[in-house]
């Protein structure tokens, strides 16, 4: 039987020797890494260098391990299952994010108010509310939002996009939460239970309002008088009173008021006179008197009888 020396210098043993001495280091950042395909990935950070991109859709990634993951979106491969509601995911890193919603984990704490979420990325955006930061502004009127879904429902404004349509009468709306508002009006659904009277809404902010009418707070205030208001909207229209803008124009006599429903009563007027003068118009009628037609201009609604001439 022959035995062969082991040659220290073989590729195998070299990999393994340099498993506790990380040999690689980067001299950006000076991270360390055991293998040199590892460094070369992480230089990729600081370069800014995707070589791997996807044929489908063009996005780059800087691994190639990452663009195979990418690749399962365009495939509709999902092989992580939840085993507790069977929802499937492309990505490990996503089944691991969903398994909270069942174990209630929420992990990363806001230091700032001690909010809680599942996902460190929530609690990124969630700690905008108190640095304040906006970093999505729109390139068209320079407005700023915290959130980049934000920024894109926004962009809809200006462009009158709306692609969420409502299967049922044809309605669209600019984004999904406002559809998903509007199919109440057809389910006739109520989910915002009032916890004092029981009363239902379709909206959380009616169900908001509703609840001031029993605890009577008034959060809106009038800078000007102090007089104060359940909804914001009732003390944007009740500042007109100190600004004595009239936004709301009659367009037959050109009259203005500060409330639509003053408008909507002032119109009332005009439509009185357009009746009166409808039924004023009328053609009259035409008697015959002593073998002779005479045409008499009366209302219709009042006709002239034959006997009382």
């Amino acid at each position: 039987m022959h035995f062969r020396k082991m040659d220290t210098k073989e590729p195998g043993l070299n990999c393994h020797q340099r498993v506790n001495k990380e040999p690689f280091i980067c001299v950006t950042c000076g991270k360390a890494f055991t293998w040199q395909s590892d460094l070369s990935r992480h230089r990729r950070v600081h370069t800014g260098e995707k070589p791997f991109v996807c044929g489908t859709c063009g996005k780059a990634f800087t691994a190639r391990s990452n663009l195979r993951k990418h690749d399962r979106v365009h495939i509709g491969e999902k092989p992580c299952v939840c085993e507790t509601c069977g929802r499937a995911f492309s990505l490990q890193s996503n089944l691991n994010k969903h398994k909270k919603v069942h174990t209630g984990e929420k992990p990363f704490v806001c230091e700032t108010c001690g909010k809680a979420f599942s996902r460190r990325s929530y609690l990124r955006v969630h700690d905008r509310i108190h640095t304040g930061t906006k970093p999505f502004v729109c390139e068209t009127c320079s407005k700023a939002f915290s959130q980049r879904c934000h920024l894109d429902a926004h962009i809809r404004v200006h462009t009158g996009e709306k692609p969420f349509v409502c299967a049922t009468c044809g309605k669209a709306f600019s984004q999904r939460s406002e559809l998903h508002t509007h199919s109440r009006v057809h389910t006739g659904e109520k989910p915002f239970i009032c916890a004092t009277c029981g009363k239902g809404f379709s909206h959380r902010g009616d169900l908001r309002v509703h609840d001031r009418g029993h605890t009577g707070e008034k959060p809106f205030i009038c800078a000007t008088c102090g007089k104060a208001f359940y909804q914001r909207r009732d003390l944007h229209t009740h500042s007109r009173v100190h600004t004595g803008e009239k936004p709301f124009v009659c367009e037959p006599c050109g009259k203005a008021f500060p409330k639509q429903s003053s408008l909507r009563r002032h119109e009332k007027i005009h439509s009185r006179e357009k009746a009166s003068v409808k039924s004023s118009s009328n053609q009259g009628c035409v008697i015959e008197v002593n073998n002779s037609e005479v045409l008499f201009s009366v209302p219709l609604a009042n006709p002239l009888r034959k006997e009382d001439l």
